[in-house]
């Protein structure tokens, strides 16, 4: 429940119009995010709870999710209902007049009660197609009612486009209420049908952060707020919030424990990225053309990566961006860029790992250098009768005009040379106390060489400031990850020294 609160609370900042916090009558953790939700309040959003129509056979003074709903306090109340007369007779197992019954007798309820109600029409594509005269006679008694928005849904998500847009034009000249669009993504369309939805009349979009749902997932509002609001230009956010959609995004992200699609457009790390050396040079020049967007403007960023695809002018745009004070036409600035793209055949990776090449880039200029020397490593696994097996790792380094030497034990190698490492620091760099691993990759560059293949190890850290990625390559893997973390020590001393806030 903490979790829907904090998410809650994002997405009111951020000003989305409406947050459907769950169905109260389906499990406890939803009701009790209701009430607690009441005593925090909303600033910009306003809050729905979402129920079905009632149960065919029984009152709605009689159907307990009704009851739920209006017990939970929203003010709002998202109500579905089947628009399909295929579902009705085969999911509900009643008549197409009952469940016309069903929808009028609960939206008046629920309207009588003083609730504002949006009436999400189920399968409403399907059901048009199948049966227009009833999906839409379903969408006139719902608006009849007194539903105050009539949302059309495309629930199994295999609308095209264009079939949206013409139903949407017949929809509209038979119901006055105002309209929304309610998409999922299983034929990967949702975005594309919420906005020519939205071109062709709807005024609501329903849709979740990164396009979270079931099977193939909802509309992605990280895509469709940015187009509505720079491509349509109408405004769906209170000014100067849509800057903020890019960090919601991330931050519900790593709430709901879910990877981060780097290539989501947008929001996604990799949606202003640049390798290709021709594509830099123009940059240089003028960033519109390579960019359909200021990246700022939704808050992200322009990042240029260095990898074997990279010329001079990947190197000179990562240059600028650490104030490194770099000739353009210096042996030494070719040597680098040849050298980056030796290790990159070698296996090394700097797209991802963006903390290891600004340590390679300010020492091969000369601008700093490493915080420890390392003079001996030795890791040993044991493994007992009864199948335990424990890491140690002794260290021996020199830091600070002093020598060190260490052991500490560990849920496996990495772990226990992370831990030996971290002890062997604390004295001199206290700092890294604050830093923890947050994830670790492994992958094998070349298979067919078995057990003798060389790895990357891939090293995310984080402190209470940001994060940073780093990267090693060894046949192996103790190696690599000894890279790698050194790397992530390194950057993280690099920037305390330089009293940088954020690392991102």
């Amino acid at each position: 429940m903490e979790d829907k609160l904090q998410i809650a609370r994002r997405l009111d900042s951020l000003g989305i119009s409406y947050i459907e916090g769950g169905w109260p009558g389906s499990n406890p953790k939803d009701m009790e995010f209701f009430k607690a939700i009441q005593s925090i309040g909303l600033e910009n959003s306003r809050l729905a709870a979402f129920s079905s129509t009632r149960k065919p056979g029984i009152s709605v003074k009689q159907d307990l999710n009704l009851q739920a709903l209006l017990d939970s306090g929203a003010p709002c109340a998202t109500l579905v209902g089947k628009s399909w007369d295929f579902h009705v007779l085969r999911a509900l197992e009643t008549t197409l007049e009952e469940n016309l019954n069903m929808v009028r007798e609960s939206i008046a309820y629920l309207k009588d009660k003083g609730k504002e109600v949006i009436f999400d029409a189920e399968h409403f594509f399907d059901g048009f197609k199948a049966n227009r005269d009833y999906a839409l006679q379903v969408l006139k008694t719902a608006e009849e009612a007194g539903a105050d928005w009539i949302v059309l849904c495309d629930t199994n998500g295999g609308s095209m486009p264009w079939e949206v847009e013409d139903i949407v034009l017949q929809v509209r000249q038979v119901i006055g209420a105002p309209l929304g669009i309610h998409a999922h993504n299983d034929a990967g369309c949702a975005v594309s049908n919420s906005l020519i939805a939205v071109q062709n009349g709807c005024l609501q979009v329903q849709g979740t952060i990164n396009g979270y749902g079931e099977r193939c997932g909802n509309a992605d509002l990280c895509s469709i707020i940015p187009n509505l609001e720079l491509k349509m230009h109408l405004s769906c956010l209170p000014p100067g919030r849509l800057k903020s959609i890019s960090e919601v995004s991330h931050y519900i992200a790593e709430i709901a424990n879910m990877p981060h699609h780097n290539n989501q457009p947008f929001v996604g790390y990799g949606a202003f990225a640049h390798k290709g050396g021709i594509h830099v040079s123009a940059l240089l020049k003028d960033s519109l053309t390579y960019e359909h967007i200021n990246p700022e403007d939704v808050g992200n960023h322009r990042r240029v990566l260095v990898s074997e695809l990279s010329g001079l002018s990947n190197l000179l745009y990562k240059a600028r961006e650490l104030n490194l004070d770099v000739n353009s036409y210096s042996a030494q600035t070719r040597a680098v860029i040849k050298q980056i793209k030796e290790l990159e055949s070698q296996g090394f990776q700097f797209e991802g790992a963006d903390a290891s090449l600004e340590l390679f880039l300010r020492k091969a200029f000369g601008q700093c250098t490493d915080f420890f020397q390392l003079k001996n490593l030795k890791v040993i696994l044991e493994k007992s009768e009864q199948g335990d097996i424990v890491s140690e790792a002794m260290i021996k380094l020199c830091a600070g005009g002093r020598t060190f030497h260490t052991a500490a034990d560990g849920d496996g190698p990495v772990n226990a040379l992370d831990n030996a490492l971290r002890k062997a620091l604390t004295e001199v760099y206290p700092e890294i106390q604050e830093m923890h691993l947050s994830d670790y990759k492994v992958r094998v560059l070349d298979g067919k060489e078995g057990t003798a293949a060389k790895v990357r190890v891939l090293i995310e850290s984080a402190d209470q400031s940001g994060k940073w990625n780093t990267v090693g390559v060894s046949e192996n893997i103790i190696e690599a990850s000894w890279q790698a973390l050194v790397d992530s020590i390194n950057y993280l001393l690099l920037k305390r020294r330089q009293n940088q806030p954020e690392y991102n």
